[in-house]
Formats: structure tokens, sequence, C-alpha cells
């Protein structure tokens, strides 16, 4: 991997909205653009990547998602490239408490990857996004 550093994310589920784990409960939510408040907020230690880094990179947009009416609280982030003719998906992490097999809610990365193929039709990319697994799970993609 020529300077990218791997990432491993399951979808564990498809659905319109993040559905709460245990409940069953469904949540509508909203992908935004990452804000410098939001940024300030990011802890390093409740995230796998350095998501205030990753903000610094000016050819980079970094989304999160939030349930409706409540964008305070991150669900998940992406960071996305467009690449002029795909979206390269750079980093996409669900937030801790979405992550195990405790997770609060199921369908983070699979919004997260939602919104990224609808950003690739919306700039004419035919819906294309590309990015880089780690060997494990090369197959399972493909």
């Amino acid at each position: 991997m020529t300077g990218h550093k791997p990432f491993e994310i399951e979808i564990d589920r498809l659905t319109r909205s993040i559905e709460n784990a245990v409940s069953g409960d469904s949540f509508k939510t909203q992908v935004l653009e990452l804000t410098s408040a939001d940024i300030r907020k990011i802890k390093s230690a409740d995230w796998l990547f350095e998501w205030k880094v990753e903000a610094k990179q000016l050819n980079k947009k970094i989304y999160k998602l939030a349930i409706l009416d409540n964008p305070n609280i991150i669900q998940g982030l992406m960071s996305l490239q467009d690449r002029g003719d795909h979206i390269f998906m750079s980093l996409i992490e669900s937030s801790k408490f979405n992550r195990g097999i405790k997770k609060l809610y199921l369908g983070v990365p699979g919004n997260l990857i939602a919104f990224a193929c609808k950003l690739s039709l919306e700039a004419g990319y035919g819906g294309y996004v590309s990015f880089e697994s780690k060997t494990k799970l090369k197959e399972h993609y493909q």
C-alpha cells in the first residue's frame, strides 16, 4: 500500500436509517460535511484514525453521519476525494460506540457508503466509488 493506512469496515446491515442494535428502533440520518467545530470536539482516543490530520488535507472532504435533528453526536466519519472520474473513499470509520459486538447502532457504514455512491452519481461518475481494503477483505468486497 502506497502511503495509505488500510481500513477494515463491516457493512452490518443495509438500512434506510440506522437501527438500535438492541431495540430495533429506526432513526433517520443525515450526512453532513464535518465542520471546524466538529473537528475540535473529536477526541483521538475515541477513533482509530487521526481525523484531525485527515481534515487538514485540502484535497479531501470529511463527512459525518448523524441522526436527524441530532447533528452533534457523530455516528461515523468518512473521508472522500474526487478523482475526476470516481470518488475515492480514503477512510471510513464507525464511532467507538458503533463498533464491535456491543455496538449501539447498525447501518452506519452502509449509510456512509451509500452517500459516497450518491455523490458519485451526482458528479456524473455513474456511482463509482473506490477504496483500498485490507488484504483479508479484498475477496469479500469484490
